[in-house]
Order: C-alpha cells, then structure tokens, then sequence
C-alpha cells in the first residue's frame, strides 16, 4: 500500500519581536554609553595586567604629558566650587558663564592669570588654543592650591574624601612624576592611583 505523501509547506518566523528588542538593545547601549574625552595632551599610557576599575564619583585625574601637568575632577558641583574658592585664593572674580563653562570642561591647564581669558574664548577657540599646563613649582605652585581647594570642596559638597588619580605618559621624564608625588605627599596624601592600559599578562 503505498504511503500517504504529507504535502511540505514553508514554516515562516516572525522576526518583529527580534528586531523590537535587537533596537531596544541598541538605543539603550547609546544613552548609558558614555563618550570618551580626548586628553588635553597626548599621551602613551603605560601598560599594566592589573584591572581596577576608576570610581566615577569624588575622583580628581592629574594628566602629565611633556613636561606638562593638568587637572580634572569630577562633578560639576565641585568644579564650580572649587574655581570659586580658587578665584578668592587669586583675587579673579568669575561671573556665572565662566563658571558653567569650566563646570562642563575636563583636563584644564591654564594658570590662573590666563584662567579668565581661557573661560571667554568660544569652544572651537579653546580647542586650539595651547595650554601651557597648571604651575607646579616652588615659585607659583598652583598645583598644589587646586588639589587643595579641590579636597576642600569635595568633603564639603560629598561628605567625602578626594581620590587622586596620575595619568602619565610612559616616556615621560621621571621629575615631573615626582614633582607631582611630592605635592601629593606636601598634603599628606600618599594613597592615590596610576592609571593604566590593559595589556595581556606574559604566558
């Protein structure tokens, strides 16, 4: 007797629900994501295998790069007071846009003579303009009054202590390094974090 021949149809799947999620994914991984800021000066981070994640709070970063030295901290808050409290230190009034525009800003190196003029250039103005790095020597040690000031207002905005951070280059001279130790350690602060790139650890 011969067999009954099932006739084959074509199976048809529904890809709406994947392709809802694969874009919900998507838009989702574009708004939490946050963009990388460029250095204020080139920079071969030297290579580590320990990973440590950085805090994303209450954290201030001292870029070195050729013989230069600038400083980054976190929370709008806090740079706005601290710029405040640095302006009292030197006499230099800023008015509220100054204070919104370093309020956005990362990686600033600019005395505080130039400090002023730096806040009123456009942004494609101060994207080219050179910044000659913060002063951290014994005649005019700003360096030493912003991480200061910058601890100052952290524990009184946060209630809690500044982390410091260096980001060096990894060819760059070993005095500023130590110049920058040293004024870390001229405030009692000798815990802080070398920021480095991942690399594969030796088999």
């Amino acid at each position: 007797m011969p067999r009954v021949k099932i006739k084959r149809k074509s199976t048809v799947t529904d890809m709406t629900a994947m392709c809802d999620v694969a874009f919900l994914l998507l838009t989702f991984f574009i708004l939490t994501a946050k963009p990388k800021v460029p250095d204020p000066v080139e920079i071969d981070v030297p290579g580590s295998t320990v990973t440590i994640k950085q805090p994303e709070e209450n954290i201030a970063t001292l870029v070195v790069g050729k013989g230069k030295v600038f400083f980054d901290i976190t929370g709008a808050k806090i740079r706005t007071t601290t710029l405040e409290q640095m302006g009292q230190k030197y006499s230099v009034t800023f008015n509220e846009t100054e204070k919104a525009r370093y309020a956005s800003m990362q990686g600033v190196g600019v005395p505080m003579s130039q400090m002023k003029q730096y806040l009123d250039l456009e942004s494609d103005q101060r994207e080219n303009f050179k910044q000659p790095g913060i002063p951290a020597d014994s005649v005019s040690n700003e360096l030493f009054n912003w991480i200061r000031e910058a601890r100052i207002a952290t524990k009184a905005i946060n209630g809690a202590e500044l982390r410091l951070s260096i980001k060096g280059d990894s060819k760059e001279e070993y005095p500023t390094i130590k110049k920058v130790i040293d004024i870390l350690q001229k405030q009692k602060v000798n815990k802080f974090s070398l920021i480095t790139s991942l690399r594969s650890a030796k088999k």
